[in-house]
């Protein structure tokens, strides 16, 4: 057997241990407190297995980040993981049954923040050679799209030869992800004239029926042989029956496979002009996360993962998927970026999130020997 695999299958239990102990600490996105007290248990599994705690880099507003280096190359790697999630606190709990194990954020992304440092652990503990210096940042907001880390980590990332992101791979198959699709959101406010419904209708100006028309005219752009998606997922306006409304809102998703296209929906949206008479449109927002490539730098980490999974008796693919992650942010850099280095399991921001206790060794050590491999 392969040494680092079976050095993550001799260390099987432990690893699922490290990973109930971080699941059992509730970190919503928005708690500060306990966010803070998930990133002590982080420092405390950092310590434990690699000797040293990691810097905090502190946030007002969310859970302090953290930044831990290991190595002295000339190099250097940078992984990416966050710990908080989407769950209110005790909303789910820590369970396991038979092969799989349930929790807030065991797959995304506590599990796959494990078993990176344990992939750490392994390549010190067995001694192997790993020539970078490795800089893994733990975040504590990226569920929200990342406000304030995205700073951090670009600043962290600036220089780094690679970038390696602990989200779980795609659901049902496997496949690490080289391609993402970027993510924009606008809040479009609407001002009309308000009148009698019955009395003096003609004399008023809808703003519920133009935001109907930016509605019907912005969900007109999605194309999916682009992979461009417009969703108005928020329309709100009005009040009373008898009266013409002079307010109302939409809020827009947009998904865009490459930037020139998400450019050209976010110039579209801001040079929106009123589609009715008599009223007027305000617009606000913008890029939240460009586009991640599939870059020809990209597809040959993918290879280097490909090849280091066979060693394993894992069949990898690659995919390109319409949700977002901080890999966005690094692959936009410039930065070769793979993705979906986390755990195999289903239910990502569901009631039944779930991870595949099997799979773990396989998947930790396919961190491991990338790391060596790079």
């Amino acid at each position: 057997m392969d040494p680092v695999l079976k050095y993550m299958e001799d260390h099987h239990e432990e690893l699922l241990e490290d990973i109930r102990y971080l699941v059992e600490s509730d970190s919503p996105s928005l708690n500060k407190e306990l966010s803070n007290q998930c990133g002590a248990r982080i420092q405390e599994l950092l310590e434990r297995h690699l000797g040293h705690q990691a810097e905090v880099i502190p946030e007002k507003d969310y859970g302090d980040h953290l930044k831990f280096e290991s190595g002295e190359g000339e190099e250097c790697v940078l992984i990416l993981s966050h710990f908080d999630t989407v769950w209110d606190p005790g909303e789910l709990t820590y369970r396991v049954e038979g092969d799989i194990a349930y929790g807030p954020g065991i797959l995304d992304m506590k599990g796959g923040l494990v078993q990176a440092i344990w992939a750490l652990k392994a390549i010190r503990e067995l001694g192997l050679p790993m020539e970078k210096k490795i800089k893994y940042l733990f975040t504590s907001e990226e569920e929200l799209s990342s406000p304030v880390s995205r700073h951090v980590i670009r600043r962290e990332a600036e220089g780094c030869s690679y970038a390696l992101v602990t989200e779980p791979p795609v659901v049902g198959t496997g496949a690490l992800k080289t391609a993402r699709k970027g993510s924009a959101r606008y809040t479009i406010e609407f001002t009309g004239k308000s009148a009698h419904a019955g009395n003096n209708h003609e004399e008023g100006a809808s703003a519920i029926r133009a935001a109907v028309r930016v509605t019907e005219y912005l969900e007109s752009q999605t194309n999916y042989e682009l992979g461009t998606t417009l969703n108005v997922g928020l329309f709100q306006g009005g009040g009373k029956l008898n009266v013409v409304s002079d307010r109302a809102e939409i809020g827009v998703d947009v998904r865009a496979s490459t930037n020139a296209e998400q450019e050209r929906i976010n110039q579209l949206i801001h040079g929106l002009t009123p589609l009715l008479e008599g009223t007027e449109l305000k617009v606000q927002g913008g890029i939240s996360r460009p586009p991640m490539e599939r870059t020809e730098a990209s597809a040959q980490l993918f290879e280097m993962a490909r090849a280091v999974g066979q060693e394993l008796g894992l069949d990898l693919k690659e995919a390109a998927v319409g949700g977002v992650s901080d890999g966005n942010l690094t692959a936009a850099m410039g930065i070769p970026t793979i993705d979906g280095l986390g755990v195999s399991g289903v239910g990502i921001h569901a009631r039944n999130e779930q991870i595949n206790i099997s799979e773990l060794p396989k998947r930790a050590a396919l961190i491991a020997k990338l790391l060596m491999k790079l």
